[in-house]
C-alpha cells in the first residue's frame, strides 16, 4: 500500500482511538482512582550515545523546550477532555543509562509549559556509550507505574539516530510494551552532522518503521538535517497531544505505522554491526 493510502487510514485510525479514549470509565484501566485525571501520559525518551555532537545533544534538548511551549502544542493539550497532559523526559544510551531529567509533570497551562522547559534547559545534558533502544523501551514502559496520572492514552515518544546495539532485542522489548497498551511513537534522526560510524543505519527510518513504532495511530517523524528537528518535534506532539486529527499537520515525512511490519526486514542489523565491529573504541 503507498504511503498516501497509509497516511488516510492512519487518520481514520487516529480519530477511532481518541473516540475509544474518550468511551465512558468503563474503558479505563484498574490504576489507581486517585490518580490525577488527564489526557495523554506521555514519556520523551532522548538518545545521547555517543554518536552524538555535543551541539546535536543541545539542539534536541532545546527544540522539544521550543516545541512544549509552542502555541499549537499548548493548544493540542488544552483542546483536550481535561485540557492538560502528563510528561516526563529522560536521555538515554547503553542498556543502563537512563538520566530522568524532567519528572513526571502536569501541563495544562502555559505557566506549566514554561516550568517544564525550564527545567529542562537547566543543566547541560552528558553521553554515554552504546545505544540500547529496547532498554529506553523497558524503562519507558517502567515510568508508567504509579506516576501518579491516569490518561486516555499512554504513549512513549522516542528519538535515535542509530539502531539497537545492546541489552535485549528490540522486538523482545517493543512486544511486551505494546501489549501494556502503551503506543511508541519515533522521531529517528538520519542526520549527518555527528560523529559517524560503521555503526550507522543509512535507512534508519525503515528500522524504527519496522521494529520500534507500534500501537494504535503510531508514527514517526525522520529528521534528515538537524535543521528539521524543532518543527519535527513540534509537529510530532501535535500528533499525539490533539483529541482528534489535525490534517494540516501530516506531510509526506509523517509515516504511520504498517499494519503488518516487514518481516523480512533484520531488525538485528545493529547487533549484527556491533559484533562485527573493526574497531574496538568505537563505541556509539
Amino acid at each position: 500500500m503507498d504511503r498516501a493510502r497509509r497516511l488516510t487510514r492512519w487518520l481514520f485510525s487516529a480519530a477511532a482511538a481518541a473516540a475509544t479514549a474518550l468511551a465512558p470509565a468503563v474503558a479505563q484501566d484498574s490504576r489507581d482512582a486517585q490518580a490525577q485525571r488527564v489526557d495523554v501520559e506521555l514519556v520523551l525518551a532522548v538518545d545521547v550515545s555517543l554518536s552524538m555532537s555535543p551541539q546535536e545533544l543541545a539542539i534536541q534538548r532545546d527544540g522539544y523546550a521550543a516545541a512544549i511551549t509552542d502555541e499549537d502544542v499548548l493548544g493540542a493539550i488544552l483542546d483536550g477532555a481535561h485540557g492538560r497532559i502528563a510528561v516526563t523526559y529522560f536521555e538515554w544510551a547503553g542498556d543502563f543509562v537512563h538520566n530522568v531529567v524532567v519528572p513526571w509533570m502536569a501541563i495544562g497551562s502555559r505557566a506549566d509549559a514554561q516550568a517544564f522547559a525550564e527545567a529542562l534547559t537547566a543543566n547541560p545534558p552528558g553521553s554515554a556509550r552504546r545505544t540500547s533502544i529496547s532498554g529506553a523501551l523497558d524503562f519507558a514502559s517502567g515510568q508508567f507505574d504509579d506516576n501518579g496520572f491516569e490518561g486516555f492514552k499512554r504513549i512513549v515518544d522516542i528519538s535515535g539516530d542509530g539502531p539497537n546495539n545492546q541489552g535485549r532485542p528490540v522486538l523482545e522489548a517493543r512486544a511486551d510494551i505494546l501489549a501494556k497498551g502503551i503506543i511508541v511513537n519515533g522521531l529517528p534522526l538520519m542526520t549527518t552532522g555527528g560523529y559517524s560510524s560503521v555503526f550507522d543505519v543509512k535507512d534508519l527510518d525503515l528500522y524504527y518503521e519496522n521494529c520500534v513504532i507500534g500501537g494504535p495511530g503510531a508514527f514517526l517523524v525522520p529528521v534528515n538535517d538537524w535543521s528539521q528537528f524543532p518543527e519535527a518535534v513540534r509537529r510530532k506532539l501535535v500528533l499525539e497531544l490533539a483529541s482528534a486529527p489535525r490534517g494540516r499537520y501530516m506531510a509526506a515525512a509523517v509515516v504511520p505505522a504498517q499494519a503488518e511490519p516487514d518481516a523480512d526486514y533484520d531488525c538485528l542489523i545493529g547487533e549484527k554491526r556491533w559484533m562485527n565491529r573493526s574497531w574496538m573504541w568505537d563505541e556509539p
